[in-house]
């Protein structure tokens, strides 16, 4: 009884240990990825906040001229990120059909803001309001830094930056609505 009691005590203390904190959740291998920066778990969408992945569609020339989609290429980042780190999350804000979410990730003893690695490694983006200003300032850094290191998709000068191929997007559909 007490072998078996004690073996209780310390698998429950293990979950615990294992869990993620009182407000946030696992973000685990096994949810679908819908881009780079966005995801859907049962049901809920979810996408993180102040980061914007490669449009999927868009492309970039590898280092060997052959063309590669910068969406797919954010998105496996994505994954690999996922699977490499265990990342929680905690809900920040919320729309009728997506929960904004910020996500830590621990890599050995450090908890790291999961946005920031995915921006810092050249693979995502920061997310512009509609003025062009940054939804987080740090986050424009980390992008910043990435862009002079020329980290991830930086090394490739036909990367655009995904706000820019948004604005011209909202642009030429303000002009279709315009001349209706």
């Amino acid at each position: 009884m007490r072998c078996s009691l004690a073996l209780t005590l310390t698998v429950a203390s293990v979950a615990t240990a294992l869990s993620a904190p009182d407000g946030y959740f696992d973000l685990e291998p096994g949810i679908t990825l819908e881009t780079g920066d966005t995801w859907v778990a049962e049901g809920q969408r979810y996408r993180l906040f102040g980061v914007q992945s490669c449009l999927r569609g868009t492309n970039y020339t590898d280092l060997k001229g052959q063309k590669r989609d910068c969406g797919d290429a954010s998105l496996a980042m994505f994954a690999a990120y996922i699977k490499d780190t265990e990342p929680v999350c905690a809900p920040v804000a919320k729309t009728a059909d997506l929960t904004y979410v910020i996500c830590y990730a621990t890599v050995g003893k450090d908890r790291l803001d999961l946005a920031t690695m995915m921006i810092s490694s050249g693979y995502a983006f920061a997310s512009l309001d509609d003025q062009g200003m940054p939804l987080h300032p740090p986050y424009s850094v980390a992008e910043l830094d990435a862009r002079e290191r020329k980290a991830g998709l930086w090394q490739f000068p036909d990367v655009v930056h995904p706000a820019v191929l948004l604005a011209k997007t909202a642009n030429e559909r303000a002009k279709k609505e315009a001349k209706q």
